[in-house]
């Protein structure tokens, strides 16, 4: 099938089935392209519960999918393959995390929200990389807090905030390969390009720690994919350096005729979330896979701390 007749299949299906189609910013062109919302994970679960669709198709990574099936358990989610997982996800299971706060039974849990469901229902509250420091803010001072299960926005939040966590060592493994490269040098390479660095990057903390000012490392910004978004947006730059997965690029391209974007490292590529192809969610509009369910408790419980997430802020 050639692709313009599978772009209109996948629409007529999409009309047909009364769904709603998802695409994570780090999708390819043709995903981003097709979807009806284009966003980060939480997001994107939350637009799709606000609309009367009956079928979630979320191009994405697996626990998105289940995110999203924990928020709208009324609707039916599907994810166009189900191999597509996340490396930072399966960095801790529910079994690690309850040893963990077995030796620390008065401590409160902070999840990142790229954990799976059962991680999450062992947790008081979830995160995102846009709100993780207000989280932690919120939880009283003389509380013993762990962190999981991203080393690097952990230590983000620490020294944002100021306070001492015990922080789970797991990490992404594109965002790890940023921490590889040489802030000092990108800056030569592009001197008047502003810098957008994601808090789960490894170079972070090291374009805090360069800075006497939170946020900034020169003409650098520490943000989430949002955040990135909003700043490229905003910014009477015309150049920016971006340290996070190459996808992103091609939406802030999209939206910002006129400006350039780099990235910090071209190899930071996610295969998981190259592996959802327009081939793959037309096969699953039309034969109805992959069907990503959590179970009716499982769910309830890992809902609790997304919802303490939100009454925050």
């Amino acid at each position: 099938m050639e692709k313009k007749e599978m772009i209109f299949e996948i629409n007529r299906m999409k009309e047909q089935r009364n769904a709603v189609i998802l695409a994570h910013n780090y999708q390819v062109p043709e995903i981003q392209d097709i979807a009806d919302f284009v966003g980060d994970s939480l997001g994107l679960s939350r637009k799709a519960a606000e609309t009367d669709a009956d079928l979630i198709v979320f191009c994405g990574v697996h626990f998105m999918a289940e995110t999203a099936a924990i928020i709208s358990p009324d609707k039916k989610v599907l994810i166009p393959d189900l191999e597509a997982g996340c490396s930072l996800a399966d960095s801790i299971t529910a079994e690690q995390l309850r040893a963990w706060k077995a030796d620390h039974p008065e401590a409160v849990v902070v999840t990142y929200i790229n954990t799976t469901a059962e991680v999450k229902a062992e947790c008081d509250y979830c995160c995102t990389s846009s709100n993780a420091v207000s989280i932690v803010e919120a939880i009283p001072e003389d509380r013993e807090i762990l962190f999981l299960p991203d080393k690097f926005l952990g230590g983000y939040v620490e020294m944002v905030t100021g306070r001492k966590l015990n922080v789970w060592q797991g990490a992404c493994h594109v965002h790890e390969k940023i921490g590889d490269i040489n802030l000092a040098e990108k800056e030569k390479e592009y001197p008047d390009a502003e810098f957008l660095i994601h808090p789960e990057c490894g170079c972070s903390t090291s374009c805090m720690m360069r800075s006497s000012v939170y946020y900034d490392c020169k003409d650098g910004h520490i943000y989430s994919t949002s955040g990135m978004l909003r700043r490229a947006q905003e910014s009477d730059a015309d150049e920016f350096v971006v340290a996070t997965e190459t996808g992103i690029l091609y939406r802030m391209e999209k939206e910002n005729p006129g400006k350039t974007f780099y990235p910090a490292n071209e190899r930071s590529v996610c295969e998981f979330m190259k592996m959802i192809t327009l081939e793959k969610l037309y096969d699953s509009l039309k034969q109805d896979r992959f069907e990503v369910h959590v179970p009716d408790l499982l769910a309830k419980r890992a809902l609790r701390p997304i919802e303490r997430m939100l009454e925050i802020g």
